[in-house]
């Protein structure tokens, strides 16, 4: 949590709070900081004129201040029944990246509502804010169970009209769906909301160790197939999955989105202090 304390939640886009929060905004406003200058033009309030420079250069200039507003994170976290599965466990990965964004939002004072999702939005926080709600939100993270099938397109949906404000929107799945990720994707990206979507996969899923003649069943809605597994299947799989994975990249960069894949072989701390922070959330 020390190392937590450290960081903000950024955004790439103009996110206008309703409230004064504890960041700094890319806009230019009307608070106490300096910022910078800039020509003046007719219109301007005549307040804000640097009348020193004015006595020098005889032209005139426009003091610009920064101005502090506060965000919304909304975290969308995969609890269909796909999640519990791995070693390490994607379910219990993903909650721990989802308590950890939620610490920081909580901590530097931004709104965070976080949202579960399976056949629809299962559970959610409603909006919170400021660090006395931080055991809250961790007590709703920890008792998220994953269970049921995937509607992923529903969830989004349900999500995105019952949050309409612009804000952060965090999005933590395997994206494991059958229907297709384009349908829910499309009412989260682009618009009001700034993007990130972290894929994350175990180690038997990337790198299966199996072989022979087996009968798998789908973990969400028990369909079976039989298969007998090969090396020419192994590869096809792993050229599948690599397709799959760089479509969804696609998908999300070419509408405004950031896009992230992680193992839950990495450590969730080096995903939330190194990689997230390289990737523009975190700062």
């Amino acid at each position: 949590m020390a190392r937590l304390d450290q960081l903000d939640i950024l955004s790439r886009k103009l996110l206008a709070g309703k409230m004064k929060g504890e960041r700094r905004s890319k806009r230019r406003g009307q608070s106490v900081e300096f910022a910078d200058y800039r020509n003046y033009t007719i219109g301007d309030d005549l307040r804000f004129i640097d009348w020193n420079i004015y006595a020098r250069l005889d032209k005139l200039f426009l003091k610009l201040f920064m101005e502090e507003e506060d965000i919304s994170l909304y975290i969308l976290v995969d609890v269909s029944a796909s999640c519990d599965f791995g070693d390490p466990n994607k379910a219990m990965y993903i909650k721990k990246v989802a308590a950890a964004l939620g610490y920081i939002g909580l901590v530097n004072y931004n709104r965070v509502a976080i949202a579960a999702m399976a056949d629809g939005i299962v559970a959610e926080t409603g909006g919170m804010r400021g660090r006395k709600r931080v055991s809250q939100m961790i007590d709703f993270v920890s008792k998220l169970k994953p269970a049921g099938s995937s509607h992923f397109a529903e969830s989004c949906k349900r999500f995105a009209l019952a949050n309409r404000h612009k804000g952060v929107c965090v999005v933590l799945s395997d994206f494991f769906v059958k229907e297709g990720f384009e349908n829910g994707l499309r009412y989260v990206a682009g618009g009001k909301y700034d993007l990130f979507c972290v894929q994350i996969l175990s180690p038997q899923e990337i790198d299966p160790d199996l072989t022979g003649d087996l009968k798998l069943r789908d973990i969400e809605d028990d369909d079976m197939a039989e298969v007998s597994i090969t090396q020419p299947l192994m590869k096809q799989y792993k050229s599948n999955l690599n397709a799959y994975c760089l479509s969804l990249k696609d998908y999300i960069t070419r509408r405004g989105g950031t896009y992230l894949f992680t193992s839950t072989t990495v450590p969730f701390d080096t995903l939330v202090l190194n990689y997230l922070r390289e990737r523009g959330l975190l700062g």
